[in-house]
């Protein structure tokens, strides 16, 4: 059976390194989930990827080496969960992201998270854009997550400040500040002037930092502002409240590590029910790729029970915060083993790096996010033996300010970056 991959990135489908076999995306707003949810992903994920997921830094869940002929069935499947991957992949707007869960002002986060979700998926206005559109939400700047969003909304009071244009990939670009204290109201007629100022000057294949650099902030300016939907304000939401996940009460939040966000279905299955339990029957999938949960009961209990059912969380690699792509394990961009250089690169990490919040990037597509990290690394290409081997190069970022890390060292194989990493404390 033959497929036509490229016409299939709008249901959030990539191809996989072997023939036939593709990922496939699911998004999720803000990360969230509820344990119905979680429990029915597990069973897609034991009947048709192997039995695995992988959790990623944007809040999505992926199943890997689903059958091309078993894809019809998976989109079924998640349809009867509420859940779709429509737009995951390909020239559409992603998946909403968020890592400010554990904040008191993500309750406001996940409704307009949700908001948006329903207003741009499937919408044939906002499918066919020049290449992918991502939107982040987040209750503070302090992470720098809003700075590699085409648009980044940082909650401020009732409203929020809009960054555009950010990016990362092989031209990282800091997003800049469009307008401040913009109201909810005026969000979603504010990103659809975006839009439609991206669709009409960006080349295909081009991202909106593209437009910015071509036409420079004030130009870009300029025309979002003369669109008539910018300065449109919609009437707030009627109806029951768009969130599920409440502020962090008395009990206290559960974050549980996932090395490398590499999930079995039978450990998801086994989450859900625990949340189902201590956690009002929801979950959040984090931008850090672990599992969270605001617990309705006792922390101290639910931490032994957590422990009872397999995520003791003790092992080194769990607790160092490590962000990881799936590199070449499983991604056809992939130029590094990233999961097994992460292991490596741990092993080799002092107190004072190990500490730190760490990400690795198996292309230069920096999927990990590893530019806005405390220390990141990307695999910036393979150099080719005579005998035909294939070694990985990489460059090693710092991230010590408020914008985009800057490269520490180029150029390192593998010996020599866990030779730097040695040297960080």
């Amino acid at each position: 059976m033959s497929f036509d991959w490229l016409a299939l990135r709008i249901e959030g489908i990539y191809r996989q390194p072997v023939e036939g076999f593709a990922m496939l995306r699911i998004k999720l707003p803000a990360g969230v989930l509820s344990a119905v949810q979680g429990r029915g992903i597990g069973e897609l994920a034991t009947l048709f990827a192997r039995g695995a997921l992988h959790l990623t830094t944007r809040g999505s869940i992926e199943l890997h080496w689903v059958r091309g002929e078993d894809l019809p069935a998976v989109k079924g499947g998640l349809a009867a969960l509420g859940l779709t991957s429509r737009g995951a992949c390909g020239g559409a707007v992603r998946g909403v992201t968020c890592a400010s869960q554990g904040s008191a002002g993500f309750p406001q986060v996940e409704s307009l998270a949700r908001q948006l979700q329903r207003q741009f998926t499937g919408n044939p206005r906002f499918e066919r854009l020049p290449k992918k559109f991502k939107i982040g939400i987040f209750t503070d700047a302090a992470d720098r997550g809003h700075l590699i969003q085409d648009v980044g909304l940082v909650l401020k009071g009732s409203g929020y400040d809009v960054w555009i244009a950010g990016g990362l990939g092989r031209d990282p670009q800091g997003a800049f500040l469009l307008e401040e204290h913009v109201s909810h109201g005026r969000i979603i007629p504010l990103i659809e002037a975006i839009l439609y100022v991206y669709s009409a000057h960006a080349p295909a294949g081009k991202r909106l930092k593209h437009v910015a650099r071509e036409m420079g902030q004030e130009g870009l300016r300029r025309l979002i502002g003369e669109q008539p939907a910018a300065s449109l304000e919609f009437s707030p939401p009627a109806g029951l409240p768009d969130n599920f996940i409440p502020s962090p009460t008395d009990h206290g939040r559960l974050e549980i590590p996932v090395f490398g966000g590499e999930l079995s279905a039978d450990g998801l299955t086994r989450l859900a029910d625990f949340a189902e339990t201590w956690g009002g029957g929801w979950l959040v999938v984090t931008a850090d790729q672990n599992v969270a949960l605001h617990l309705t009961g006792d922390g101290d209990v639910a931490r032994r029970e957590l422990a009872l059912i397999g995520f003791a969380g003790e092992s080194k690699a769990e607790q160092v915060c490590f962000r990881i792509c799936p590199g070449s394990h499983e991604c056809r961009m992939g130029l590094a083993q990233t999961r097994d250089l992460a292991r490596l690169v741990i092993d080799n990490l002092g107190p004072v790096a190990g500490a730190a919040r760490w990400a690795i990037s198996g292309c230069q597509n920096s999927c990990a996010q590893p530019q806005i990290a405390d220390y990141g690394i990307m695999t910036s290409g393979v150099v080719k033996g005579e005998d035909g081997s294939r070694s990985p190069r990489f460059e090693l970022y710092r991230n010590d300010g408020e914008g985009l890390g800057e490269v520490m060292k180029k150029d390192l194989t593998t010996e020599e970056l866990l030779t730097a990493v040695c040297s960080l404390g």
